[in-house]
């Protein structure tokens, strides 16, 4: 097999790995990779978003299947730039990526297939967004409806505080063309799970359900970010809700897309508030979450390369499962002082030898990039730390040593990572 990644990120960086594990005598490209990723992959000096580039490359190339890791490329029609010279590609059409593209098209979706979610209004001018949130008063969550890199939803505990952001996006451009339209959405309360499925359009294998940390600060303070971490598995996922969440969630998605003439094929990832009032969906996006592959894919005992062919192939998935290793994995994320805001890049990065040869530590990079041959940051999310361990505790503490030990100048990361899931698992065993 001849296997393109598209993307360079840390969530291609763990595609890459798992599936060179699935396929060790495939041949396998990725589109300017970075460091970790370079000694797995042949290099594509093509952007990701390059989409007609990459079908012309790809065509040329007998690439036998493609996998596109990032949002932007999906959004822009790269499924559908391959799938019309009748090419391999797991991931969905620029119309059922509209499922993260476009927040206000996936609450819509959400409400007409009655799955449940946080109730909602979008606006698109100032005046109105500024009575609505006037008179409904806070909290209340103010979203970019469009693609903002993780960055454009903000959780307003007061009025004023979702009138600055509604104003910024509306009147300002904060977020440009991501921002002209907004979802204002009431505040759930909850913990968060992260879920995906491989689906074929009708049929969804579901994956290992994770929890990722997207604020900046430990105890969850601060601005959104990408995410700053996550773990798997989940001790708060009780018997039987994955079958409740496939059911309720994602197979009346699924059908809906379907008679909207939008198929989704891919990776359907749903973020999920676990509410008093039952399960509740935050958000989809039409790929996997960073940085939450970075911990469900080394879980993975099974063959993730076989249920990537039969969807990219069209092929059916109703009898696909997957298998899990024991024990726990734990996403240290490390990054640049300042994100999600301002950040320098160029800084020398230090990784000890040792870190690297590890059967219990994995590194997943994310900004990074050789610079007359050293390794420096590259961006405002730099390295995936990723602990493996029999307990999600032996997973935090290799995690943690690994965080501490890697080297750059105004090194960020968050050391919170999987506590509240460890008293919640010392309230279980009580």
């Amino acid at each position: 097999m001849r296997i393109l990644i598209v993307g360079n990120g840390g969530r291609e960086h763990a595609l890459l790995w798992k599936l060179r594990r699935d396929a060790p005598t495939a041949m396998f490209y990725a589109t300017r990779p970075n460091p970790g990723m370079e000694p797995l992959a042949e290099a594509v000096d093509l952007a990701p978003t390059d989409v007609e580039g990459l079908a012309t490359w790809a065509d040329g190339n007998d690439i036998t299947l493609t996998v596109v890791g990032p949002e932007v490329p999906l959004a822009r029609g790269i499924g559908d730039a391959f799938r019309r010279r009748g090419l391999p590609l797991f991931g969905p059409s620029s119309s059922a990526s509209r499922i993260e593209s476009s927040k206000a098209f996936a609450k819509d979706l959400m409400r007409r297939v009655e799955v449940p979610t946080a109730e909602y209004r979008t606006f698109t001018r100032w005046p109105e967004a500024e009575a609505f949130i006037s008179e409904k008063g806070g909290p209340l969550v103010v979203k970019a409806s469009g693609l903002a890199a993780g960055k454009g939803a903000f959780v307003c505990p007061s009025t004023e505080e979702a009138l600055e952001a509604a104003r910024e996006m509306l009147t300002e451009a904060a977020f440009g063309e991501a921002g002209s339209e907004i979802v204002v959405e009431e505040f759930m309360e909850g913990e968060e799970l992260s879920v995906f499925a491989i689906t074929d359009g009708r049929h969804a294998v579901l994956l290992l359900p994770s929890q990722d940390y997207k604020r900046i600060g430990e105890g969850d303070t601060g601005p959104n970010t990408g995410g700053m971490g996550a773990y798997a598995p989940v001790p708060l996922v009780r018997p039987g809700l994955m079958d409740e969440v496939r059911d309720t969630v994602f197979l009346p998605i699924l059908d809906g897309m379907e008679s909207a003439a939008t198929p989704f094929r891919g990776l359907l990832y749903a973020g999920l508030m676990l509410t008093p009032e039952g399960t509740r969906v935050v958000e989809f996006n039409c790929r996997f979450g960073d940085p939450e592959a970075q911990v469900v894919i080394p879980m993975m005992e099974s063959s993730l390369l076989g249920l990537m062919v039969t969807v990219a192939r069209g092929g059916s998935i109703a009898d696909g499962e997957c298998r899990w290793s024991e024990g726990a994995a734990l996403n240290t994320v490390l990054a640049s002082e300042g994100y999600p805001g301002e950040y320098e890049t160029g800084r020398r990065l230090s990784i000890p030898a040792e870190l690297e040869h590890r059967d219990d530590l994995l590194l997943f990079h994310a900004g990074t990039q050789r610079d007359d041959g050293r390794l420096v940051t590259a961006g405002g999310r730099v390295l995936s730390v990723v602990g493996l361990g029999d307990t999600l505790e032996e997973a935090r503490t290799r995690s943690l040593e690994g965080a501490r030990a890697v080297e750059f100048e105004g090194k960020v990361f968050r050391e919170d990572i999987g506590r509240r899931a460890l008293r919640t698992l010392e309230n279980l065993e009580a």
